[in-house]
């Protein structure tokens, strides 16, 4: 019986965590509206407490709701991109100031890649987004690569606000830190020790351009996928368009079928009265000629029968 109560519980609070997922991919405007129709959908059902769950749930802005859209509708690219920010905070623990600034380069047209894709989406549902708005979906993007619990907090599509960055990881204009900027020479320390701490700085430097090929790497294979993803998204606009087109052209020419499958109709039975009205004059022109055949018939014996007392 215990088991039976925990899978049941279970059971429910998957059904909660559905129903705030559905709630969380829900436009704005209708938020509310469908928050409450669930809510009351939920009490209905005995499940108060999944009620004042849902019925606490509150409405993501804009910029927010497209992001929990992009994350929704893409989910092996925001897998994807989930990991590649795990890939660039390792690398900027590491990278100098060269390679942090490539490093932004990449980041920056990823970033862009993809909060152009959530306004699609967004435009796609029949809510575009605002310049400010897009803004903001850029910001959570970079916030997510940032920011670990940022990027945990997007990994569960329920944002309410956008997310900014945190000031310590270099924006796309940014600076890099002080403790990776060039440090000032020292003095000359003898020959020995000298060799063994340009071994030391010239492994360091292998590792940190080992990592940071990787980083790259990473970041140019998640921008390949994004753009094939967007030719994709072209190519099935394109297709649907056409198919768009081919309906149509079938909608046309089923209604011009239809509309000459009724005169056709109307012909047959306009045909079929004047047949049945032909059939009824040829029945009554019958039945007069056998009464004239007979009328005739009558008065050629009657013609006979005189002629013949005359005699």
């Amino acid at each position: 019986m215990q088991r039976k109560d925990t899978r049941r519980r279970r059971g429910a609070e998957d059904d909660v965590e559905s129903v705030l997922d559905e709630l969380y991919a829900t436009p704005p405007p209708d938020f509310v509206s469908r928050r409450e129709e669930l809510a009351v959908t939920a009490r209905t059902a005995g499940r108060a407490d999944d009620a004042r769950r849902i019925h606490s749930a509150r409405r993501p802005t804009r910029a927010a709701w497209a992001a929990n859209l992009l994350l929704r509708s893409q989910p092996e690219e925001s897998t994807r991109f989930l990991e590649l920010g795990r890939a660039l905070r390792q690398a900027h623990r590491t990278l100098d100031a060269d390679g942090l600034k490539e490093l932004s380069a990449q980041r920056r047209r990823i970033v862009a890649e993809l909060s152009r894709q959530a306004a699609g989406l967004a435009r796609d549902a029949g809510h575009p987004l605002s310049d400010a708005a897009q803004r903001e979906v850029e910001s959570t993007l970079r916030a997510v690569l940032a920011d670990p619990d940022a990027a945990d907090r997007w990994a569960r599509g329920r944002l309410e606000t956008a997310l900014t960055p945190p000031s310590a990881f270099p924006s796309d204009t940014a600076t890099p830190p002080p403790g990776l900027r060039a440090r000032p020479s020292r003095p000359a320390a003898p020959p020995p020790a000298r060799s063994t701490r340009k071994d030391e700085l010239a492994e360091r430097r292998r590792k940190r351009r080992e990592e940071f090929a990787r980083a790259e790497e990473a970041a140019e294979a998640a921008a390949r996928r994004l753009r094939d993803r967007h030719a994709e998204h072209a190519d099935a606009d394109a297709s649907l368009g056409r198919a768009r087109e081919d309906h149509e052209q079938a909608r046309r020419r089923v209604s011009d079928a239809e509309r000459q499958l009724r005169h056709a109709q109307q012909d047959l039975e306009r045909a079929e009265r004047e047949r049945r009205a032909a059939e009824e004059r040829d029945r009554a022109a019958t039945d007069a000629l056998a009464g004239a055949e007979r009328e005739a018939r009558e008065a050629a014996r009657h013609v006979d029968r005189l002629a013949a007392r005359s005699k």
